[in-house]
């Protein structure tokens, strides 16, 4: 019965999802592509370009409030307390950045045609060169992205279907629910989808949170947090349950700043961007969003009442307490509301995700050596390769025990190495193709070497290593940017628009004759 219901949910949107992206999208037009072809690929990949305020909202909240959201913040709080505060911080950091610079990557690729993030380093920093290997790098930190969602679809699968299938099995399964989902009607569905899940979502937190107290025998919702910090001292202060943890408020602020300078770094929310009819329906996403973040009050609030009601996850995995909470604690169809409610919160977001990698593999990777390649071709093989991806991020995942805001931290860092050259592309003219690619080959050294691994953690153990990574990465850029070629003006124009002339006024007084006032 469980799994019935939950299919329906999630059956019921998908469909919902294709015939709203397929109803909204014939009206495309050639448009800026020429070509009802072209259309199609623009339509596919980034609505058209049309999505207002409202749809643009819920898109983008899609991308933001994912399975991490619920399940890696309430498991989170429930293995370490404190440090899952993380989420309130990196939060409102990234939209206030959002407000800066969202718009700016709107206006560029309108003005500009641009579909994909490569899209933009190749046309700004007049390298084709460069988009491939921004295009490389993009891909390698969405899949690690889709990886939060295929644990989480994992795990509800698991909770739905009991000890009829394997951990590996779950994750198969959730990925070839996530790809069927996004392979037919592209980027305008997951809109449609993400607006369903917001709207379950809030449902269940409210509905959580307002029955929580009951089930653990405390007075009021707030009263969990006082019987927690008895049954486990220093749940709710730095570094949390573990005092040898390195998360302290060291960690919490510099894991909050690389989350927030990344966070709209990473492809999909560059053709999220893409995807808004106006720079002003992204500032008004960016003012009130992060009200959303009043809901991690409330998640952290049940991943505590998890810990407080002695849940025991499948395999002591944190990542699962909430859902094993619900199912121990409530009855069948609250468990059907929370895991067709958790497919949705992985289904949508990972869709983009997994639609963003194809886009850029076929447009930037493939496209430079297969140039004759058709419309056809190029879709087939956008197709072919999110299904690629999707059995790479399987492959990462399954026999995988890391916690859901680890991996997070993970892709963010991954991706922080383009994030000085994107603000750069904004605020520097001299910022050149060389002086990127510099910067990114050291930052991901400054990263990912053993050397630097250890260097890190002896020195400087409580400092988000993505962070360090990133400082250093921008002072590459700098440095190498003034010693080498500026790109040329059509180049720099992608990112900073050309400053006006000013009038020029003839015959001011005080100047004598006609040259006075010029």
């Amino acid at each position: 019965m469980i799994i019935a219901l939950v299919l329906v949910i999630v059956l019921g949107t998908m469909a919902g999802a294709m015939a709203f992206g397929r109803r909204t999208g014939r009206g495309a037009s050639p448009g800026e592509t020429g070509t009802q072809a072209g259309a199609k690929l623009v339509d596919w990949a980034v609505g058209g370009r049309r999505f207002g305020t409202v749809l643009f909202w819920f898109l983008n909240a899609g991308e933001v409030y994912t399975t991490f959201a619920v399940l890696g913040i309430a498991g989170y709080a429930y293995a370490l307390g404190a440090p899952a505060y993380l989420a309130f911080t990196s939060v409102s950091l990234s939209y206030a950045i959002g407000y800066w610079l969202m718009p700016k990557i709107w206006r560029a690729g309108r003005a500009h045609g641009l579909i994909t993030q490569p899209d933009f380093f190749a046309a700004r920093f007049g390298a084709g060169w460069l988009g491939v290997v921004t295009g490389l790098v993009g891909i390698a930190a969405l899949v690690v992205y889709v990886q939060i969602q295929l644990v989480s679809l994992s795990l509800i699968v698991q909770l739905t279907m009991g000890n009829a299938v394997s951990a590996a099995a779950a994750v198969v399964i959730g990925a070839v629910l996530m790809v069927a989902f996004v392979l037919f009607a592209g980027l305008r569905s997951a809109a449609f989808s993400a607006a369903v899940k917001d709207v379950l979502m809030i449902v269940i937190v409210v509905l959580l949170s307002t029955t929580v107290a009951s089930k653990v025998g405390a007075a009021s919702p707030l009263d969990v947090f006082r019987l927690a910090e008895s049954a486990h001292p220093g749940i709710g202060r730095f570094p949390g349950l573990d005092p040898s943890s390195p998360t302290t408020s060291v960690w919490l602020m510099t894991s909050a700043l690389n989350v927030a300078l990344g966070n709209w770094v990473f492809p999909h929310l560059f053709q999220v961007s893409y995807a808004a009819r106006s720079g002003t329906a992204i500032r008004r996403n960016a003012i009130w969003q992060p009200l959303y973040s009043l809901a991690y009050f409330f998640i952290i609030l049940l991943g505590f009442a998890a810990l407080l009601a002695g849940t025991k996850p499948a395999e002591g995995n944190s990542n699962g307490a909430l859902l094993q909470f619900v199912a121990d604690k409530y009855p069948a169809w609250v468990i059907v509301l929370v895991a067709g409610t958790g497919f949705l919160l992985a289904l949508a977001p990972g869709a983009t995700l997994l639609l963003t990698s194809g886009s850029i593999f076929t447009r930037n990777v493939l496209g430079p050596f297969a140039r004759d390649l058709t419309e056809r071709g190029s879709m087939l093989a956008t197709r072919l390769s999110m299904v690629g991806f999707a059995a790479v991020a399987v492959w990462l995942t399954i026999g995988n025990s890391q916690s859901l805001v680890d991996i997070l931290l993970y892709a963010y860092s991954a991706i922080g190495m383009l994030a000085p050259s994107v603000f750069l592309a904004f605020l520097w003219r001299r910022t050149s193709a060389i002086g990127v690619l510099a910067g990114i080959v050291v930052g991901f050294v400054a990263l990912l070497a053993p050397f630097a691994k250890h260097f890190w953690s002896d020195h400087l153990p409580e400092w988000e290593p993505g962070l360090l990574a990133m400082a250093i990465n921008l002072v590459v850029v700098v440095v190498v940017s003034a010693c080498t070629p500026r790109p040329p003006a059509e180049a720099v124009a992608v990112g900073l628009v050309p400053a006006a002339a000013p009038p020029r006024v003839l015959g001011a007084t005080g100047g004598g004759g006609g040259r006075g006032g010029a």
